[in-house]
């Protein structure tokens, strides 16, 4: 059997940045096994598999490693896929997830996605993230990921993870943000994940669910403007709406196909 595949980028207007992912439409769901070897097979970040429900999209996601609880970056190249190439009819586009419902919004080319704040709390570093870091955080906060607040952007841009030390902890779904105001835009960060065959996500909009809620209540500010600094590099657009964020950005698509089973 054949099935269409298409490779997206997101959080960018072009090619060669933002976050790539696959996208895999299905009629009814293949073992998760398989799933499995099709998201390594792949080799970006995050593969997302859906079926058209009609009135909802049901959902997953998964790395080259397991199935994740949210993807941001993977739901938005979903949201550009059924606009933009499946021509599917709403603009708001509801999504069946281990996450519960999200939606996302197509308006003008930009995707809004309404997800879950999850507020960090105070925390003590583990020592096997203390050991991996060249540069040490001003901060830490800890929700489904540690969040650590760094002084400026130079310290993000300029931090490198040691993995013989990163490696040795279990966040389970949950990964390793660093963030800081920025020069241009009012904060960056980059998001790593220990264990993992890509251990630097390009651009993370589920890391954004913790950043939102903290960079609005530190900046005195509702609406923001974000860019994840990795070496692809991404925009996002940002609004804290109480106990959700809207996560917003472009989509360019990189190349579609099929694959045969």
């Amino acid at each position: 059997m054949s099935y269409k595949i298409y490779q997206v980028d997101s959080f960018t207007d072009s090619s060669f940045s933002g976050n790539p992912a696959c996208v895999v439409p299905l009629k009814t769901w293949l073992s998760d096994d398989l799933l499995l070897k099709i998201a390594q097979e792949n080799a970006v970040a995050e593969t997302a598999f859906f079926i058209d429900k009609g009135k909802y999209i049901h959902l997953r996601w998964f790395t080259p490693d397991s199935e994740i609880d949210l993807c941001g970056h993977a739901t938005l190249a979903t949201a550009y896929v059924l606009n933009k190439i499946i021509k599917y009819p709403l603009n708001d586009i509801k999504f069946h997830t281990l996450s519960g419902e999200l939606t996302v919004k197509c308006l003008n080319d930009f995707y809004y996605l309404n997800f879950p704040a999850r507020k960090g709390v105070k925390v003590n570093l583990p020592d096997e993230i203390i050991s991996s870091l060249n540069i040490q955080p001003q901060e830490v906060f800890k929700s489904r990921d540690y969040m650590l607040v760094y002084k400026n952007e130079k310290e993000v841009r300029d931090i490198n993870i040691n993995r013989h030390y990163f490696d040795k902890i279990n966040l389970g779904y949950g990964g390793v943000i660093i963030t800081s105001r920025g020069d241009s835009v009012d904060f960056v960060s980059r998001f790593f994940t220990p264990q993992a065959t890509i251990l630097e996500d390009p651009v993370t909009g589920s890391a954004h669910c913790t950043l939102i809620p903290f960079w609005s209540s530190r900046l005195l500010k509702k609406k923001l403007k974000a860019i994840q600094v990795s070496n692809r590099g991404g925009v996002i657009l940002c609004e804290d709406i109480k106990d959700r964020v809207l996560i917003g950005g472009q989509a360019k698509l990189f190349s579609s196909g099929e694959f045969y089973l």
